[in-house]
């Protein structure tokens, strides 16, 4: 579960609701409530339980066996070329949210703190979730205590962090930096950091689902419908043009009511991980349901943040609306500050699970497309075939299109300025 619902959750919840606001906050409820439980929720769990009776299959494999391997390469090619940008902009948020403040080609150390925090904390928390992987496979210490050991790591990272961050980089060697990292944990075996992190990951994610809960329950906000209307209107004109509520909404909330993106997880990483099947559906459907509730969050977090001037980017709207209501609760006035440097990490958290997954995801996706039915990476014996369904060469070449986007992305801003 700690696996599934930090990989399907990524920044698409907090920054889906957040673009769609501009229609205003009631198509955007209305869609979370009525799209995640009856369409999300049941696509999540039909794709699981569908990779589940095929042996653990990919949805490629399954869409083979069920249709034709012409469909089958249709859809990776789809979901190859979607991936690269999912991960691209994951990526790109990280970069920004670890990025220092650049200004008059000096970092502004007061502007930068927070990120540089969120930065350190967000590397002693791989290096916490590694050595817990090799605690529960390794030494096989039982999940309880390890668990409890992990928690009081957590705690510790979050400390030091908070007080001692002296790695200050600019967001374009973040980006480089990111790129090495998604690179390693592509190729490597999922015990070692990508199911440890996740599972380590979805305490800070369900302690984020708590505070913000009592943050809206204790400030109790009134939404100003003169800042946050219910409805906007059909079409709306936001700075880049007339934007229409059919299809922009649908696809700017994405993963707050249903999205593709949760049928690659499902059947790619979610599947292979089950205890049992019976597994699947408090998982997948459940997993859709938070996603669902966090999406509410964000709407309640936008009100908030319209009101008290946080609206620079969605990491600021979202951490700083939240953490505004807290400190608005009678004894805890000073906790504003703290809360929201944990609200960015967890934020960070979020998206660096999904970065993981997507890009081992696309590498799965690279392989798959050169493989006939049935047939694995190691049944390729030689020759052009055997270096695409490489996993270094896969995953090389994906990260690369992503740095590239990127890179292009950089210098088209650079040369604007």
């Amino acid at each position: 579960m700690g696996h599934h619902f930090s990989s399907i959750a990524g920044a698409g919840p907090i920054t889906g609701p957040i673009g769609a606001a501009m229609f205003g906050w009631l198509p955007v409820t209305l869609w979370v409530l009525v799209g995640g439980i009856f369409f999300g929720g049941v696509h999540d769990f039909g794709a699981l339980f569908a990779s589940v009776r095929h042996n653990g299959q990919p949805i490629g494999e399954i869409i083979s066996a069920n249709m034709s391997k012409r469909a089958k390469q249709l859809f990776i090619i789809f979901s190859y070329l979607t991936l690269i940008l999912v991960v691209a902009a994951f990526a790109a948020i990280v970069a920004s949210t670890f990025g220092a403040t650049i200004e008059n080609g000096a970092v502004n150390m007061e502007k930068s703190a927070v990120k540089a925090s969120v930065a350190m904390v967000s590397m002693l928390f791989i290096v916490a979730a590694v050595i817990f992987g090799l605690i529960v496979y390794r030494f096989h210490v039982s999940m309880a205590v390890s668990t409890v050991m992990a928690i009081g790591a957590i705690v510790l990272c979050m400390g030091i962090g908070m007080n001692f961050h002296p790695i200050y980089f600019s967001q374009t060697t973040w980006m480089w930096l990111i790129g090495l990292y998604i690179t390693i944990t592509s190729v490597t075996p999922v015990w070692i950091l990508l199911q440890p992190r996740d599972y380590l990951s979805s305490f800070l994610l369900y302690a984020m689902l708590i505070v913000a809960v009592v943050g809206i329950v204790g400030a109790h906000p009134d939404i100003d419908p003169n800042l946050f209307p219910a409805y906007t209107g059909f079409s709306v004109d936001n700075g880049n043009g007339v934007q229409y509520l059919f299809p922009i909404l649908f696809t700017t909330v994405a993963c707050g009511a249903i999205s593709g993106f949760h049928s690659l997880v499902s059947s790619g990483t979610t599947s292979k991980q089950l205890d049992k099947e019976s597994d699947a559906k408090p998982i997948a459907y459940g997993g859709m349901l938070l996603e669902c509730v966090l999406a509410i969050i964000t709407l309640c977090a936008i009100a908030y943040a319209r009101e008290t001037g946080h609206i620079h980017g969605a990491t600021d709207i979202f951490a700083g609306g939240i953490a505004a209501m807290i400190a608005k609760i009678p004894g805890l006035e000073g906790a504003e500050t703290m809360m929201y440097t944990l609200l960015v990490l967890t934020y960070s958290a979020f998206c660096l699970t999904s970065l993981d997954t997507a890009t081992r995801l696309a590498r799965f996706m690279f392989q798959e497309f050169w493989l006939e039915p049935g047939e694995t990476p190691k049944d390729i014996k030689g020759g052009f075939k055997k270096l695409m369904v490489n996993p270094y060469f896969a995953t090389i070449l994906t990260v690369g299109a992503d740095l590239l986007i990127q890179t292009n992305k950089y210098h088209k801003k650079s040369n604007r300025t």
